[in-house]
């Protein structure tokens, strides 16, 4: 039986096509390691202005966004689809991928995770009975809070833009 991120994939309009996706110093590391590439990502600005509205978490925005307002994101190819995006969904492993991409669909900030996940998930592919939870292979809610507190671990080691506090550090 196909896995949902599969069943998503062949939809055309994944999270993995209509995102960019930041990568941490750490997510750099690791996919360079596994990949032997290291041309596989880009700084940018935001493509959706909204996306630079972070008054709900001060921390990514002083730490993630450089003072030109760009910040690291994986390559996208010519049609917009993230580099490591197959027909199955992603080609890297899952203790590989972006923590940003592991713990999707979950809403966060640096205090932790919401409650609610996030809007982009195809539900209506779920098998009847099943929650996206259930039906994420690997993406628990006890594996997100651990990608979490990995991620704002790792967003610290950014050089914080002019807009960094001290007093901004995760409280997970």
């Amino acid at each position: 039986m196909e896995c949902l991120c599969e069943r998503c994939a062949k939809l055309g309009k994944t999270c993995c096509q209509e995102r960019e996706i930041y990568i941490t110093p750490g997510d750099v590391q690791r996919i360079a390691e596994k990949t032997g590439q290291n041309h596989f990502y880009e700084f940018c600005k935001a493509s959706d202005p909204s996306y630079e509205d972070q008054d709900d978490d001060p921390m990514w925005a002083a730490y993630v966004f450089r003072q030109d307002g760009s910040r690291r994101v994986l390559k996208r190819n010519p049609a917009g689809d993230c580099i490591f995006l197959g027909a199955t969904g992603c080609v890297l492993a899952l203790e590989t991928r972006p923590l940003v991409c592991r713990l999707y669909p979950y809403s966060y900030n640096a205090d932790g995770l919401y409650e609610e996940l996030e809007e982009g998930c195809p539900v209506h592919l779920l098998t009847p009975g099943q929650t996206l939870e259930q039906a994420l292979a690997g993406c628990s809610r006890e594996n997100a809070y651990q990608w979490h507190h990995k991620l704002y671990t790792e967003i610290i080691l950014e050089k914080p833009n002019h807009a960094y506090r001290s007093d901004l550090r995760p409280a997970v």
